[in-house]
């Protein structure tokens, strides 16, 4: 049995914010907690690079979040991890083991880059490995440690979740996260929620679904369609941070607000806000999120390319003034 120090904490909504490479930033984990993400999750990192940043920072007598940036009004907070050196693993999870109250193991990155390395999705066919990276990161840390992971890797080995499940629940795993799809389909055709159905009559961990959540009415249905007990948001919430709240509304009463396309585009004026606290959010995220947040505005192409060419943030500020003023 886990101990109490490796419960999970209580989480406020059943909604979460995926964690997303290149997006999951503080300042959009912090926006989307604020508006009712139940749990956020960092960009994954690389374990190498959290005991090189890790000895560097604290010789400098810094600490890991001068590397992962966050803030305490984040928490409950889940940091994710990638990497398969068993010599590393332990390090790295002892190094963010005090700033994050989760641990996440990522086995689901279908990026080649990625997955050459014998990391994210690659491990699905390495139980013995799996069993081993598990073991390691319980055994070092007090935190709980969860895991999010693929369905399987090619269509024909669509299962090999089920045995990495059986595997994380005997080696102390707290949750599991599932994204149905292959790692071979990457993010193209449709998610397959009977999956998440499977490993929640299969395991005895809290389970959370994961794909195509693009909107109130899925996330529901995917809770009651797989019986599962969260559900996570990722590329949506890359467009409409306000989803949370509508989820959290909709699950409670089953009404919630709709937003018009303006108003989900001053959205960035929250995000950007935050973003000034961390010197590592540069401009070119700051981009990326007003393109997302401008989605379905009158005259979005145009819009878009302007923000492509703008030139500073308060470029981007009077650009999205305009965009949040605009009607459908």
């Amino acid at each position: 049995m886990p101990s109490s120090a490796r419960r999970l904490p209580r989480f406020s909504s059943a909604a979460f914010l995926a964690p997303m490479a290149g997006v999951s930033d503080p300042a959009l984990r912090l926006l989307c907690r604020e508006l009712g993400a139940g749990l956020v999750v960092t960009e994954f990192t690389s374990i190498h690079s959290i005991v090189a940043r890790g000895r560097e920072l604290g010789a400098r007598s810094l600490d890991i979040t001068d590397f992962i940036q966050c803030s305490e009004a984040e928490r409950p907070l889940s940091v994710q991890l990638f990497g398969s050196d068993l010599e590393a693993l332990p390090e790295a999870a002892r190094t963010v083991e005090p700033f994050f109250d989760i641990i996440d193991y990522n086995m689901g990155c279908p990026a080649p880059h990625i997955t050459r390395q014998m990391a994210g999705g690659a491990l699905l066919r390495e139980p013995g490995l799996t069993r081993r990276i598990f073991r390691a990161l319980v055994g070092s840390v007090s935190r709980p440690v969860t895991v999010k992971m693929r369905a399987g890797v090619t269509p024909g080995d669509r299962r090999l979740f089920l045995d990495i499940a059986r595997i994380a629940e005997e080696e102390g795993i707290q949750m599991i996260t599932l994204h149905p799809r292959t790692v071979s389909q990457g993010y193209s055709g449709e998610a397959d929620w009977s999956l998440i159905r499977e490993l929640k009559s299969a395991s005895g961990l809290p389970v959370v679904g994961n794909g195509d959540v693009d909107s109130p009415e899925k996330a529901r249905s995917m809770m009651e369609e797989t019986g599962c007990d969260y559900v996570m948001v990722g590329r949506a919430a890359m467009a409409n941070p306000l989803i949370f709240e509508q989820i959290n509304d909709y699950l409670r009463s089953g009404s919630y607000r709709e937003y018009s396309a303006a108003e989900r585009a001053r959205s960035f004026f929250g995000y950007l806000d935050r973003a000034r606290r961390y010197e590592g959010i540069g401009l070119a995220r700051i981009k990326a999120r007003a393109m997302g947040f401008t989605r379905g505005c009158a005259g979005a192409a145009g819009l878009r390319a302007r923000i492509t060419a703008a030139r500073s943030v308060g470029e981007l500020e009077r650009l999205m003034r305009g965009a949040g003023g605009a009607g459908e």
